[in-house]
């Protein structure tokens, strides 16, 4: 849920990058910090060292102000291994949007179904109806030859017909283009009555 302080006019609102394990969560979130901080910065990551994310990945941004307010995303991404899912449980609190990453080889098409039915379970374990939380999903992994054709992963991944983006994180095709869609579905929802 938003936190807004009325002390400091900021609206802080966080987004989660979810899916299985070497989707591209933390990949995504470094490309969009170069875009938008340019080589400057790195996210902020609790890791092993060798581009696993053992906690997570954080990146805040500004994006600009509502009346007096300015708006503050904080964009976080978990774990996809096994062995978190406390962790994950855990940094789904209070979110106010989702990006749900989709490795669209072929082969992962199982992984994805796993974690997409655990944010289900994560969100409903949060009193939060399934869809009721802003939603994009990003076809990650789009350039590879052995990626899925584009409506077989909608049949099986996009139930809720969330606004959808093929990426490629690597490359940064897309990833802006996902958080542009995210950001405005959450700004939408805080105009609604709670």
């Amino acid at each position: 849920m938003s936190f807004i302080n009325e002390q400091t006019k900021e609206i802080n609102c966080k987004i989660l990058y979810f899916g299985p394990p070497l989707c591209g969560k933390s990949t995504t979130l470094r490309t969009i910090c170069h875009q938008v901080q340019g080589n400057k910065t790195e996210p902020i990551s609790i890791g092993n060292g060798e581009d696993r994310t053992l906690f997570f990945d954080f990146v805040p941004l500004t994006v600009g102000k509502i009346r007096d307010f300015t708006i503050r995303l904080h964009l976080y991404t978990v774990p996809g291994q096994a062995a978190y899912t406390a962790n994950r449980k855990i940094i789904a609190k209070g979110v106010d949007g989702i990006v749900f990453i989709v490795d669209s080889q072929v082969q992962k098409m199982e992984e994805n179904l796993t974690s997409l039915k655990e944010l289900r379970a994560i969100c409903e374990s949060e009193g939060h109806t399934w869809g009721s939380i802003p939603m994009v999903i990003q076809y990650n992994k789009r350039d590879l030859p052995q990626a899925a054709p584009l409506p077989a992963l909608r049949d099986a991944l996009n139930p809720l017909k969330a606004p959808d983006f093929e990426t490629v994180a690597t490359t940064g095709t897309g990833v802006m283009d996902a958080l542009k869609a995210v950001g405005l579905l959450v700004l939408r929802s805080l105009k609604e009555p709670r």
